[in-house]
């Protein structure tokens, strides 16, 4: 225990954890990420395959194969290793020491891209100078109850993240509205996102939070629902809506243009309905861990 905090009662079993475990923690999420699909995108994907056909089947049947390569030559499994995005629900009985929050996640990502080889895609949006070791992370914190640390990992590249939109809707157009900005959305977006897609969307909050609920939502399994019955029906109503698109994978027509669809929500203003739809590519690469 530090000295100081032996006299602050409020800090009595608080647990102390040093920021070096976090950026050690991000750093494995982060070389495990860039290499694999996650369980429940692979498992969507195969079942893709099996009820495809032609261009379709065969463009599946190649982004498994791909997969597979990766995972057994320690390869990236796209060439576009992403942004890094980091989203942590921190126990508010945790206390951190040893460097700067922020500093420590950096780390963590500039070690991991070295040591994977994996591209740098960040830079300056005016200059374009690139940073050279793909930082700074995009981090998230939420405070939470209890004394965990849940760290994940969101390599997001930007063939689908171009493709995202937000809108503004006005409250009257209601459910209808919201399956519309969606399946709008992946209309627009064509076979750019490198499809079939996974969808994700948030609904409520501000012009900024909305846009956060959405790329949580892709944090989620792939073929999850919301817990509540009437998001659940939203997610699935514009599943089915933006397959009879029929874009399919790759672009090359077929059954599955989407893998999943999933919604986060939270209050709004009585006078908006925000929503936000963050697209995600065929490579849902998300790896989580508690501390």
């Amino acid at each position: 225990m530090l000295p100081f905090l032996k006299n602050l009662s409020y800090n009595r079993g608080m647990r102390i954890v040093n920021t070096q475990e976090i950026q050690n923690c991000v750093y494995r999420l982060a070389r495990k990420a860039g290499l694999s699909l996650t369980d429940s995108c692979r498992s969507a994907m195969e079942e893709a395959e099996k009820i495809e056909s032609g261009a379709a089947k065969f463009a599946l049947n190649t982004l498994l194969e791909n997969e597979r390569t990766a995972k057994r030559e320690q390869m990236p499994i796209c060439q576009d290793t992403g942004l890094s995005v980091v989203m942590m629900e921190l126990g508010q009985e945790v206390f951190l020491e040893g460097p700067p929050l922020s500093k420590a996640v950096d780390e963590g990502v500039r070690r991991a891209y070295r040591d994977g080889n994996f591209r740098k895609s960040v830079c300056d949006p005016l200059t374009r100078q690139n940073t050279g070791d793909n930082t700074p992370a995009h981090l998230h914190v939420e405070i939470v109850e209890g004394d965990k640390i849940q760290i994940s990992f969101l390599p997001k590249g930007f063939g689908s993240e171009n493709m995202s939109r937000l809108y503004m809707l006005t409250p009257s157009e209601g459910r209808n509205g919201i399956i519309k900005s969606i399946v709008e959305t992946v209309k627009l977006a064509g076979s750019k996102p490198c499809p079939p897609v996974y969808v994700g969307v948030g609904i409520g909050g501000t012009f900024d939070s909305c846009a956060l609920l959405a790329k949580k939502a892709l944090l989620r399994e792939v073929g999850s629902r919301n817990e509540r019955a009437d998001v659940a029906s939203i997610e699935e109503e514009a599943l089915e809506k933006i397959n009879a698109l029929k874009i399919g994978a790759q672009g090359f027509g077929g059954k599955v243009t989407a893998l999943g669809v999933s919604c986060e929500l939270r209050p709004t203003h009585i006078a908006g309905l925000p929503v936000a739809v963050n697209i995600q590519c065929h490579c849902v690469r998300c790896e989580k861990e508690i501390l």
